[in-house]
């Protein structure tokens, strides 16, 4: 074995310092990301004890959105290297976007009260293989509220990748622990981490692995070939909305003028936690939505300002 010199040996210890103090930078930095929001309306103060459970308070809606658009720009991104550039790829980040412009949708609840975050936390289901076998496993990637399309692509691309390379990870290792625990025991665990997660005390390596703490969770159905479904919301967790969108379509419409179109388009659900904001704000949420969908140029580049959720 090669000695490590004196120098050698301190330049790693200078690094090793540098990393641990980087990762209390980022452990600091997430312990600020989330805070209760004070000054809501009383009547969005007063809901979630009159609606404690999140399935409870679950609105559930389906849309269509065009995608003329969005199948040229797919096509425009593959030209450009991004091979595995996806619909999927588009959603996530046109609602990043719509969460850097009305940061309501970012919101949560957590032992009744409204908590909003300012990073934005994306859950999704993914399979080694598109066979019946092959195990799945749920991962949740970590954005800023000015990330791009391009960004997107590569934090997704980087962990779909590893994942399908080695499968495993730190969600599927906690499971995998938690599944081995006898099933009266099991039923406790499950019991306290609810009582913690309610009181804010959820150990943070938990907080940071579970997929059910997140801004949203989101699943394609458009790669099974099915229409999207109406997922529901989960108890356990933040998780305050929950997309799924199925296959583009095609339909032949008319125009005044007595003429043939073709519209290609794509259906997606919803459901939503009516607790964290009103209809009105979901309305103008959603609109904004199909507009970043209909011009997906503009996510190639940070938005122009950030809006910070109210105090």
């Amino acid at each position: 074995m090669t000695p490590v010199s004196p120098q050698t040996e301190k330049e790693i210890k200078k690094a090793e310092k540098r990393a641990a103090k980087e990762k209390k930078k980022t452990e600091k930095a997430r312990k600020k990301d989330k805070r209760r929001v004070k000054t809501i309306p009383p009547m969005l103060t007063i809901t979630p004890f009159i609606m404690p459970s999140r399935v409870g308070a679950m609105n559930l809606m389906t849309d269509r959105f065009n995608v003329t658009s969005l199948d040229k720009f797919i096509k425009k991104k593959r030209a450009q290297g991004l091979t595995n550039f996806t619909a999927m790829h588009v959603i996530i980040a046109a609602y990043i976007r719509l969460i850097s412009q009305r940061p309501a949708l970012n919101r949560f609840i957590r032992g009744q009260r409204v908590w909003t975050r300012r990073s934005i936390e994306i859950a999704l289901t993914i399979k080694k293989e598109m066979t019946l076998e092959s195990p799945d496993t749920v991962v949740k990637v970590v954005f800023s509220p000015d990330a791009t399309v391009d960004e997107v692509y590569e934090k997704l691309n980087t962990i779909i990748t590893e994942y399908r390379e080695a499968p495993g990870g730190d969600f599927d290792n906690t499971a995998g622990f938690l599944s081995h625990v006898p099933a009266l025991f099991l039923k406790f665990i499950i019991w306290l981490l609810k009582l913690l997660d309610y009181l804010g005390l959820l150990p943070r390596f938990l907080d940071n692995v579970s997929p059910f703490h997140c801004s949203m969770f989101i699943t394609s159905m458009g790669s099974l070939g099915i229409p999207p479904i109406y997922h529901h919301l989960y108890d356990f967790g933040t998780c305050p909305v929950f997309i799924a969108f199925g296959a583009k379509k095609r339909e032949y419409k008319l125009n005044p003028d007595g003429s043939m179109f073709k519209e290609q388009y794509m259906e997606m659900s919803f459901a939503c936690d009516e607790r964290i904001c009103d209809g009105f704000y979901y309305a103008s949420g959603l609109k904004m939505m199909k507009q970043l969908m209909r011009n997906p140029d503009c996510l190639e580049t940070p938005p122009e300002t950030v809006v910070e959720d109210i105090r």
